[in-house]
């Protein structure tokens, strides 16, 4: 099967004149935004687990503030989650996310959710093109760096919505466009899943990334961890079938994968609570200090295992 192509090519310790963006010393803290296929975090956790095992000299913080059912087009469908609550809105917590996570760069994956699983209208389009450049502006008025990441692909065989897949195709192309028409840094994932999901549907009819037809299985979040560790200039990472075997190269790499995935399980959900929303039904996370505390104890036990 085609692995994904690199995209963008630099070094993970320097700057170009344009808008792309590296893990340079400058960069600590990376925030992670997006819906429910970012609070699942399986492809934040990947990233993480690649650079930490193959970068060990290299200390960031990885935030994941991902909250499910989001838009950043404001807009929910009519009987949204069986009528008990409307789509949520990015607008509604951007301010306090970015007030309480002070990040120098931020992952930016939204588009799933804001076509709201309808045919194409450009009303609806026009709000999730307002929405991100809203998010843009907002962003890069804290100082801190923004990377727009394409929306996943949506299955039709799984998810039933026939023509949102050309929807999100129309979304993800203009995200694309923006690259050259504002010199925004852009990582697509969207037609690299596209790409793989067609030759593996070609072998074999019931292939399939997202059993829904919206959130992405294990494989589906290795594509997208690959595609951002792509832009930050990775190639490497190509020639990896999955993050368990990326991680190999260090010993002790799948005892830091699972430190990792435990770290950010319940850091995610003290940032989320720290920060507030108004998506009912989530887990209420431990207060932030304590979270620390915590992923302090788990940052030791895999600077150890990193010897």
């Amino acid at each position: 099967m085609k692995k994904i192509s690199c995209v963008f090519s630099f070094l993970l310790t320097s700057f170009t004149m344009d808008a792309q963006l590296k893990l340079d010393r400058r960069i600590h803290r990376i925030v992670f935004l997006g819906n429910s296929i970012t609070y699942a975090g399986n492809y934040i956790t990947d990233v993480e687990a690649f650079i930490v095992t193959h970068y060990p000299r290299r200390h960031f913080e990885f935030i994941n503030v991902g909250l499910p059912s989001e838009t950043v087009s404001g807009l929910s469908e009519e009987g949204h989650a069986d009528g008990k609550f409307p789509r949520p809105d990015l607008h509604e917590r951007l301010q306090r996310v970015l007030t309480i996570t002070k990040p120098d760069l931020v992952f930016a994956c939204y588009g799933m959710n804001d076509g709201i699983y309808l045919p194409f209208d450009e009303t609806r389009f026009q709000k999730f093109k307002d929405g991100i450049n809203w998010l843009h502006d907002e962003v890069i008025k804290t100082g801190a760096k923004i990377v727009h990441i394409t929306p996943p692909i949506y299955d039709e065989l799984n998810g039933k919505q026939t023509g949102y897949a050309a929807v999100l195709d129309k979304y993800a192309d203009w995200i694309i466009g923006r690259q050259t028409a504002a010199k925004w840094a852009i990582a697509d994932l969207h037609y690299p899943m596209k790409s793989l999901l067609d030759a593996g549907r070609k072998k074999d009819s019931t292939f399939a990334f997202a059993s829904d037809g919206v959130h992405p299985n294990e494989a589906g979040h290795w594509i997208m961890a690959e595609a951002i560790l792509t832009w930050l200039g990775e190639t490497s990472v190509a020639k990896y079938t999955d993050i368990r075997q990326a991680v190999a190269a260090n010993k002790n790499g799948l005892k830091i994968l699972n430190l990792v995935a435990q770290r950010q399980s319940f850091m995610k959900d003290a940032w989320l609570t720290a920060a507030g929303h108004q998506r009912p039904g989530m887990t209420t996370g431990m207060p932030l200090a304590g979270a620390k505390k915590k992923a302090a104890v788990i940052q030791n036990e895999i600077r150890v295992l990193m010897k």
